[in-house]
């Protein structure tokens, strides 16, 4: 078929073929290993070592090509024991309404480029500002993950700190403009630093706060505020799970005048379960807020979240207009978001949302957790080191010193019986275990365990 023919009972043959071939993929992940099977990745480089073809392939011909070679080197991140990176799996609705929303191939950057898109978006916003206890007022927007919504709701704090002292950074620059100062705790995530070089704001310009043995800042080390200031509070530290105390911080910061911003990737999810909202205590006064729907929400990659207080100061950081860009007369996503085009994630958080229901996602957060402290517990009977509290879905373990940690971790990741990564915690080399897969059992937690001290026992002193 050429790019000029259109065959729609061809289509819908290929379309059921690629159906069919994603449910034998699913169908197929409990047995297979969680690894990349052993050769696979190799043979996936030699088969597509290939110059760009002069001539059309059959499309029935290349969906073949990337199941026979791409479905074998993948990693098994939807599998129930991939604790790797807090990764979600995805919800069988969501995939569903993600291949519909692929059919659709909607252009989600504004309300006249897909009314559908812009009406589910809205109301999956509304959906989650609800779910994490987040502010009424709150102006929000999906991005492709936390680093993006992390970058978004920092334009807005930049806006606005340096709006309070008179100087319009969106329409001026940075050069010339006052100082802005920016805290973040030792345990801050990557994405912040890395963030705040793309917003000119310097990765090392940050004032750190120390932190105390689990990971959160503390706040009788908080600096004394002065001027334009942006406060970074972490909801769920990367390894430990723990939460900055912001109801000691944000009340003292905000009195200084400064904006606080909440990284909350995973942790912010908390939020929606009433046994453990406490965690989330004082976030809800913050002023912006970062989140992933990939991670605890269980949606397709990429999807991430942002709702900023302040929306004229979200708006003002990241809006756009041009001479065919018309308003619409409702909300279009391109003045709340960096980009423009864009795919219609909404569809996919929309979908989760209503196929959990508030009580769903709540039980879904609780096992998670439940399941995290399980498998700690079986990994500290069987002499593993654990050196986190563990208070939410993380645990993050040592088996002896840095160099048989590592082995340790390489025999885990070789057995593929499940994958968990490395990590470095408190200056040790550590893993890190991230349960955060609807559809982990508490067989898979007991499989898990029992391989990786299997591993323990195989790798000498």
């Amino acid at each position: 078929m050429t790019t000029s023919e259109h065959d729609t009972n061809a289509t819908a043959l290929l379309l059921q073929s690629a159906a069919a071939r994603a449910a034998g993929y699913l169908g197929d992940i409990e047995s297979r290993s969680v690894a990349a099977a052993p050769g696979a990745v190799a043979a996936l480089k030699d088969a597509f070592s290939e110059a760009l073809p002069r001539e059309p392939t059959p499309a029935a011909d290349v969906l073949d090509l990337l199941d026979r070679f791409g479905s074998p080197a993948t990693v098994a991140s939807v599998s129930g024991r991939y604790f790797g990176f807090v990764t979600g799996g995805t919800l069988p609705a969501t995939l569903a309404a993600g291949m519909l929303a692929t059919a659709w191939d909607q252009n989600a950057f504004s309300h006249i480029s897909s009314p559908a898109a812009s009406v589910i978006e809205e109301v999956a916003l509304n959906w989650v500002r609800q779910a994490l206890r987040l502010p009424g007022e709150a102006s929000g927007a999906i991005v492709t993950g936390a680093t993006m919504a992390n970058f978004t709701a920092l334009a807005a704090a930049r806006s606005r700190v340096l709006a309070d002292v008179g100087w319009d950074v969106d329409a001026d620059g940075l050069c010339g403009a006052p100082p802005v100062t920016v805290i973040v705790g030792e345990e801050v995530h990557a994405v912040i630093p890395k963030v705040l070089g793309m917003l000119g704001l310097g990765r090392s310009r940050v004032v750190h706060v120390p932190t105390d043995e689990q990971g959160r800042m503390r706040s009788d080390a908080l600096p004394v505020i002065d001027g334009p200031t942006i406060v970074c509070l972490q909801a769920g530290n990367v390894n430990s799970g723990a939460f900055d105390p912001a109801s000691d911080i944000v009340p003292r910061a905000k009195a200084a005048g400064a904006w606080v911003h909440v990284d909350g990737a995973f942790g912010l999810w908390a939020a929606a379960s009433p046994t453990l909202a406490y965690l989330t205590n004082g976030l809800s006064d913050a002023d912006s807020w970062a989140v992933d729907a990939h991670k605890w929400l269980n949606v397709p990659y990429d999807s991430g979240l942002v709702f900023v207080r302040d929306r004229e100061a979200h708006q003002r950081a990241v809006s756009m207009s041009g001479a065919y860009i018309m308003p619409s007369g409702h909300r279009d996503a391109m003045h709340y978001t960096p980009d423009s085009s864009r795919r219609a994630r909404g569809i996919e958080v929309w979908t989760a949302l209503k196929s959990l229901g508030a009580s769903g996602l709540a039980d879904m957060i609780d096992r998670h957790c439940r399941q995290a402290r399980r498998i700690a517990e079986h990994l500290a009977e069987g002499g593993v080191e654990v050196l986190n509290d563990v208070v939410l879905n993380q645990v993050v373990v040592a088996f002896g010193d840095d160099r048989r940690t590592d082995a340790v971790i390489d025999a885990i990741q070789a057995d593929g019986a499940c994958w968990a990564g490395a990590t470095e915690w408190r200056g040790r080399r550590a893993m890190r275990i991230s349960v955060s897969n609807w559809i982990t059992s508490d067989s898979d937690i007991d499989k898990s365990a029992a391989a990786m001290l299997r591993a323990n026992a195989a790798v000498g002193p």
